[in-house]
């Protein structure tokens, strides 16, 4: 998985037996500064794009490529013990539904490449069935999110006597910020046919705004444990103007990306507040995460629920604790504490949907992005 945060990849080996799944290592590699560039600028049109993104996805591929060899190096596994590589790519342009009533979602990459590189059979493609049913095509993950944690989070979110229960909530805190509810087992229990849906959407910008804003004054990747936003002020003007985005506003199924969150977004806003100190743009920016993601929480659970935070969003501190501040009485943590650390869920869901895929079972959720009807997400590129 590399993620809209451009930070690298995240590959995972991923073991399946009776008892669920078993990820047996984690490997990460950053992008270097030349590659994660041309990505950023991808995201918008520019000379001889086509040319650039083609070029772009052959380096990805073996970039991938250099992971997987990695991963099966520290396993000890050979090719042919693999059943498959599920290869998100990288996302550069996502409108579904735009224009045509259709749109798209442009991941970069070339899986057939990453099969030749590798002799593993590849998974990728995951987005465009769901589009070409009429959905967001996004988020993908919330079915996964259902399979692996709702189960054990049921043991610690049912509420009375009466056996209801909470549901849980699982929060990616990526490039982007996204939401899965799971309804609380009892009540779909209760109601086999027709009891509460699994829900999942975008709610706005993750990490992609503080990122972009630490690099460009200091020079570093990322705010760290979010210090430098804790040693600034919320400014409660500017952050009324960026809650004021209609995204915010958007019911779901939604979703979003680079195309709208991202320092020109960013830049026109404080052309209203060109006084605000760096720091505290910092903080404020830091806010707005946590104001959006908390404000879609409560909205969908209307008692205190369990939180679960995934995604590099989840090692802040920070913003962790600003979460928090924001949602008194619910218990929010890391997914470590279910058996799965943070920056291995969303390589894990890929290799999840991969799995999907060979098993010819449907991996899309009509209540997530929209679309007619769940589909089998993904194309296959033989060994």
């Amino acid at each position: 998985m590399s993620g809209t945060s451009l930070d690298g990849v995240d590959g995972v080996v991923v073991r399946w037996n009776r008892s669920g799944l078993q990820v047996l290592a984690h490997h990460h590699l950053p992008f270097d500064d030349a590659l994660k560039t041309e990505f950023s600028r991808l995201n918008v049109s520019g000379p001889n794009e086509l040319h650039r993104a083609a070029l772009a996805g052959n380096a990805l591929a073996k970039l991938y490529a250099q992971v997987v060899q990695q991963l099966l190096a520290e396993q000890n596994l050979s090719p042919h013990q693999v059943r498959a590589i599920g290869a998100h790519g990288q996302t550069v342009r996502h409108q579904p539904l735009a224009f045509d009533g259709v749109g798209y979602s442009l991941q970069i990459q070339n899986p057939a490449l990453l099969a030749e590189l590798t002799g593993i059979a590849v998974v990728a493609d995951f987005r465009s069935r769901d589009l070409a049913a009429g959905g967001q095509g996004a988020p993908l993950v919330p079915a996964f999110h259902q399979a692996v944690f709702g189960a054990a989070a049921a043991t610690v979110t049912t509420n009375g006597a009466n056996g209801a229960s909470s549901p849980t909530l699982v929060l990616n805190l990526g490039g982007m910020s996204n939401l899965t509810v799971i309804p609380g087992i009892a009540g779909l229990e209760h109601h086999p046919s027709h009891g509460p849906q699994v829900l999942g959407f975008d709610c706005g910008p993750g990490n992609v705004l503080m990122d972009g804003w630490c690099q460009l004054h200091t020079g570093a990747a990322f705010d760290q444990d979010g210090q430098w936003a804790s040693q600034g002020q919320v400014h409660h003007g500017f952050l009324k103007l960026l809650l004021d985005e209609p995204f915010f506003k958007q019911a779901p199924p939604k979703s979003t990306g680079r195309d709208l969150f991202q320092m020109d977004w960013l830049h026109a806003q404080l052309e209203h507040h060109k006084a605000v100190a760096p720091a505290d743009v910092m903080a404020t920016l830091t806010e707005l995460t946590a104001c959006v993601c908390s404000q879609e929480a409560k909205r969908c659970s209307s008692s205190a629920a369990l939180l679960l935070v995934c995604g590099g969003g989840a090692h802040n501190s920070h913003l962790m604790q600003r979460l928090q501040a924001h949602l008194p009485g619910w218990r929010v943590c890391t997914t470590s504490e279910f058996g799965l650390p943070p920056m291995h869920v969303e390589a894990t869901a890929f290799a999840w949907l991969a799995r999907q895929r060979l098993n010819h079972q449907t991996s899309s959720l009509q209540s997530v992005t929209g679309a007619q009807g769940a589909r089998v997400l993904g194309s296959i590129y033989p060994a």
